[in-house]
């Protein structure tokens, strides 16, 4: 590596460190010195007093009464080496499909063309189809154009998407020494760049959710951390069922991303029912309910499972952690190019 490529790495390393230690600075440096420590990570030429300098200068951390914090430019170079990491894994995935069933008016242009018709945008036409059309029909001694010559490039149909990201903060999230919240808030981060950068008309809330559910600012997203919490996934599905009901007729999809069943319920006194073993009929009848609502408000709901038993029905993708993103990825751009029907 030259020095830096080297300096990148080591940067995009104290990101993930900085998912992990849920934003504590102090915390993610000090393992990066264990880190450095057992793998020779720093020589002469780079010591972490050198990339904490450049972390400093770049205003991804600031002193704050004799501690490192994490700035706002801090948090957005987090969600871009996490939206990076992705996409790297994505380009190698054998499941990165990205079919596209309709042609139309879009952003993405395609290498097809067709010949133009009233009302394609003039900065689509194929230059160089549209002169060969028209050097074939006369010739270049009595060259001209007409209608008939001009060919444009198809575009990728796109539509409007409100998504909301349901993440799991129970406790079994980290429970049996397997770190389940880490590559989740890692994916969370990653498509909150993507919307921001490459759809930033489309609507993305996150919604966590343990013995009860709330709306939590994107900017939160590193700082989040699991709690002694039950999984009360009907709160979380019914508050982001509210969320996107405000958002008129465009697309709606749901990403919850959990490692186990419901256990847990609010009852019509408002107070938390909860049942951690087995699966509770009182409680998954009530999740289902739920469910079959968003069914009726045409809101898609895709169930990714951080876990390694199948039990669930349903759509649903079980994954292995380091594969999470390259799931919930593929899914989020194949639904924003189709369009959504009523089954």
């Amino acid at each position: 590596m030259t020095d830096q490529q080297r300096l990148q790495s080591l940067m995009s390393l104290f990101s993930y460190l900085l998912i992990q230690s849920s934003g504590n600075v102090e915390e993610a440096l000090d393992w990066l010195r264990q880190i450095a420590e057992q793998y020779g990570l720093f020589d002469p030429s780079m010591s972490i007093e050198d990339l904490i300098n450049k972390l400093k200068e770049q205003g991804i951390i600031e002193d704050a009464k004799d501690v490192f914090v994490l700035t706002t430019k801090g948090v957005q170079r987090i969600r871009q080496d996490a939206l990076n990491q992705i996409f790297t894994s994505l380009k190698k995935a054998p499941e990165g499909n990205h079919e596209t069933p309709f042609t139309g008016k879009g952003i993405d242009r395609l290498s097809e063309t067709k010949k133009w018709v009233f009302g394609d945008q003039p900065t689509n036409i194929d230059l160089t189809a549209t002169l060969t059309n028209a050097l074939k029909r006369n010739g270049i001694d009595e060259f001209s154009l007409q209608e008939e010559d001009l060919e444009v490039y198809e575009t990728e149909h796109t539509t409007p998407c409100a998504t909301v990201l349901m993440l799991d903060i129970s406790h079994s999230m980290i429970l049996y020494g397997e770190d389940r919240i880490t590559p989740a808030k890692q994916v969370a981060l990653a498509l909150s760049e993507l919307i921001r950068t490459r759809f930033p008309k489309d609507y993305l809330s996150l919604v966590v959710f343990g013995d009860d559910a709330k709306l939590v600012s994107l900017n939160e997203l590193p700082f989040l951390n699991v709690g002694p919490y039950h999984t009360n996934t009907r709160a979380g599905l019914q508050l982001a069922r509210s969320l996107l009901r405000r958002n008129g007729n465009v697309n709606k999809q749901i990403f919850m991303i959990t490692d186990g069943k419901p256990s847990a319920v609010f009852d019509d006194a408002g107070r938390l029912y909860k049942n951690s073993f087995g699966l509770d009929p009182r409680i998954v009848n009530k999740t289902l309910d739920e469910a079959v609502q968003c069914r009726r408000e045409k809101i898609t709901v895709s169930t990714f499972m951080v876990a390694r038993d199948p039990a669930n029905q349903g759509r649903a993708y079980y994954s292995s952690l380091n594969k999470l993103g390259e799931f919930i990825f593929v899914d989020y751009l194949r639904n924003r190019r189709k369009r959504f029907t009523s089954r």
